[in-house]
C-alpha cells in the first residue's frame, strides 16, 4: 500500500517483476478509481445531463418541443381558459339568474375546464430527443463514463507519474513534476472554455443554419459525443505549451524558432482546430483564437527558458575556467 501512494525512488533497484507487480497494483488503483467516479457520475447522472444539455439554444428548445405541443403559448392558453371558466362559474351564482341561465353558465364553465385541461400543463424542457427503447439507459451510461475519466484525471496522471518518475534523473524530474501538475489545469481550462464560449455558439449556429427548411429536432447521443468529443480535444490542444516546452528541452526548437516560423505555425494551429468536431467556421474560429494567444505565450515561455539556458552555461563555463 505504501508504494501505490509514493513514487519508487530513483535509486531503488527493482527486478522486471518488481516493475511488473508495480504496474498490476497501479493499474488496479486507477480501475478503483474509475469505478468509484463512475458509481458518483451515476447516482448524480441526472445533474451531468443537465449540464450537457444547458448548452442547447432557445431556438432548437422550442422546435424540438413543437411536436408535442408543449410550447409557452399552450400553457398561457391553458392559464387562460381556467380564469375565463372561473369567472363564467362565478356568473351563475348570482341571484339575478334564472335556473335556465345558471345551467348554461355551469356547462359553459365546465367545458372551458375540460378545454384547459387538454392543453399541455408544462413548459418546454430543454432536453434533447431519443428515438430508440434503450438509448436513455446507455447514453447515460456513456455520460457517466465520460465524466467518470474526466474526474479521474488527476488520479491517473499522478500513478502514471509514479510509475514513471523511477527512470528519471533529478534534473528530469525537475521538468517533470511541473509539467504533471499543469497538464490537468490546461485541461480542465480548455475544457471550461469549451463549454462555456465554443459549445453555445457552435450548437446555434450547426442547428439554426437553414432552419427554415428543417425540423432542427437534436438527438441525444449525437449531441452528448459531439459536446464530449470537442472538449476533450480542446483540452488537448491547450496542452501545446508543454509540448512546445518539452521539444525545447530537449534541443528541437527555442523561440527563435517560433519567433521565425510563428506564420507556419498559425496556419498548422487553423488546420487542426478545423480537424477537431464541428468543422465550421464558427466552431474553427472560437478554437483557433485561444490556440493562436497559446502560442503567443509559448513563445514568451520559451524565450525565457532560452535566457535561462544562456545564463546557467555561461554561469558554467565561468566556473570551469576559475583556477
Amino acid at each position: 500500500m505504501p508504494r501505490l501512494l509514493r513514487p519508487v525512488g530513483h535509486e531503488d533497484r527493482l527486478s522486471v517483476v518488481d516493475h511488473l507487480d508495480e504496474l498490476r497494483s497501479r493499474l488496479i488503483v486507477c480501475a478503483a478509481a474509475l469505478v468509484v467516479a463512475f458509481g458518483l457520475c451515476f447516482w448524480q447522472n441526472q445533474a451531468l445531463l443537465r449540464v450537457l444539455n444547458k448548452p442547447l439554444p432557445q431556438q432548437i428548445k422550442t422546435e424540438a418541443n413543437h411536436l408535442s405541443g408543449l410550447t409557452t403559448d399552450s400553457v398561457k392558453a391553458a392559464h387562460d381558459f381556467s380564469k375565463a371558466a372561473d369567472s363564467l362559474q362565478g356568473l351563475a351564482t348570482l341571484p339575478n339568474q334564472s335556473a335556465q341561465e345558471r345551467a348554461l353558465l355551469t356547462a359553459t364553465a365546465a367545458s372551458i375546464h375540460d378545454a384547459a385541461k387538454a392543453l399541455p400543463q408544462s413548459t418546454p424542457r430543454n432536453v434533447p430527443i431519443t428515438i430508440g427503447v434503450g438509448e436513455p439507459f446507455t447514453t447515460t451510461l456513456t455520460v457517466c463514463f465520460y465524466f467518470a475519466i474526466l474526474f479521474t484525471l488527476p488520479v491517473l496522471l499522478y500513478e502514471l507519474y509514479a510509475f514513471v518518475i523511477p527512470a528519471l534523473s533529478t534534473t528530469e524530474r525537475k521538468v517533470a513534476v511541473p509539467i504533471m501538475i499543469s497538464a490537468p489545469i490546461l485541461f480542465v481550462v480548455g475544457v471550461v472554455f469549451t463549454y462555456l464560449v465554443v459549445l453555445p455558439a457552435a450548437i446555434s449556429f450547426l442547428q439554426g443554419y437553414n432552419s427554415n427548411y428543417f425540423n432542427a429536432l437534436v438527438q441525444a447521443k449525437p449531441l452528448y459525443s459531439f459536446e464530449v468529443l470537442t472538449m476533450g480535444a480542446v483540452g488537448l490542444a491547450f496542452q501545446m505549451p508543454l509540448a512546445l516546452l518539452a521539444l525545447q528541452r530537449i534541443g528541437v526548437i527555442n523561440g527563435s524558432t517560433l519567433t521565425r516560423n510563428w506564420r507556419y505555425a498559425t496556419v498548422i494551429i487553423a488546420v487542426i482546430a478545423a480537424a477537431m468536431p464541428g468543422a465550421d467556421p464558427v466552431t474553427t474560429g472560437l478554437e483557433t483564437l485561444p490556440l493562436v494567444l497559446l502560442f503567443l505565450a509559448s513563445i514568451v515561455m520559451l524565450k525565457i527558458a532560452d535566457r535561462r539556458d544562456a545564463a546557467k552555461a555561461i554561469s558554467n563555463l565561468t566556473t570551469v575556467d576559475d583556477p
